[in-house]
């Protein structure tokens, strides 16, 4: 394995790593995510299997994000489905910052066939949307349907459909019986343009043997040993590693952008109640005071 090269430092110690295997044949994402998910948890007080999905979906979002390349460049992956969760909002940066939060999180159903967490009943049938703002006049917008729900083969699903690459996602979130995170991260495998049949056949049987991301991560299994483990007779070469947390911008200036967004109708019935409104973020929870005279000037500013 090459040198790793730390970007940033972290508390937490969660962390993204990137690499490449097979002589630039496959790409490969390795996260470890499990002080994310737990203050997710945290914050927005989700029951297991909300907190598994949006654990998921949080480290899907990191190692999608690292990937590119401005400084400014968001990602944001949103999941609407029939189920009782009804949906999920991730929003992750090229910095290692992501946050999220549930529609409903507080779905409570009995375990699947498989005796796991039932994510895939909680979310429904639905769409998965991956948004990417790269600083153009419009950001990039990919849509597909919901293969089952689990977030890893929707995501494996959204890759080769919509942006033609073929990949593998495994997604994992363990929960200790006190309902905090145990354990969160993830992998993301792909293949490059002209990757050859016989690297295409190897890693197909590698992948076969993998059990579960859940058991590799109760195993106590780092980001690199994940991938030393599917890829570790293929060249594997660590190329970087960066540390991610749970970090949310909101702040009164973006709060009042959202509150002129909901148009002169809706501004113009709160500043009639006469009386403070609370604002709450919907990803971190901070509740923001609007008073009747603040309420006006953004009916004002909203001209």
């Amino acid at each position: 394995m090459s040198e790793i090269r730390y970007a940033g430092t972290s508390q937490s110690g969660d962390y993204v790593i990137r690499a490449t295997a097979a002589e630039g044949q496959v790409r490969a994402f390795a996260c470890s995510t499990r002080h994310v998910a737990e203050e997710a948890r945290r914050i927005h007080n989700t029951a297991p299997i909300c907190t598994a999905a949006l654990g998921r979906l949080m480290s899907a979002a990191l190692m999608m994000a690292v990937d590119m390349k401005g400084d400014k460049d968001l990602l944001t992956l949103t999941i609407k489905g029939d189920g009782p969760m009804k949906g999920l909002t991730v929003t992750a940066d090229s910095h290692g910052h992501v946050k999220g939060f549930c529609a409903n999180s507080n779905v409570l159903l009995p375990a699947n066939a498989s005796g796991h967490l039932n994510v895939g009943g909680a979310i429904g049938k639905g769409m998965l949307s991956v948004i990417k703002d790269i600083g153009l006049k419009e950001p990039y917008v990919g849509q597909t349907q919901l293969i089952s729900g689990e977030i890893a083969e929707d995501l494996t699903y959204y890759f080769a459909v919509s942006e033609q690459v073929p990949s593998s996602v495994g997604l994992g979130v363990l929960m200790e019986k006190n309902n905090t995170v145990k354990q969160a991260g993830g992998f993301i495998i792909q293949l490059m343009p002209g990757c050859s049949d016989e690297v295409i056949t190897q890693l197909e049987n590698k992948l076969k043997t993998i059990k579960s991301v859940t058991a590799m991560l109760d195993e106590g299994m780092s980001p690199e040993e994940m991938l030393q483990f599917i890829l570790g007779d293929m060249k594997l070469e660590i190329n970087d590693r960066k540390w991610v947390s749970f970090y949310c911008n909101c702040s009164r200036e973006v709060v009042s952008r959202a509150l002129i967004s909901l148009g002169r109708k809706e501004l113009t019935k709160l500043a009639d109640e006469h009386q403070s409104q609370e604002v709450k973020c919907d990803f971190c929870g901070k509740a923001y005071q609007f008073s009747p005279e603040e309420l006006k000037q953004l009916l004002r500013d909203a001209k």
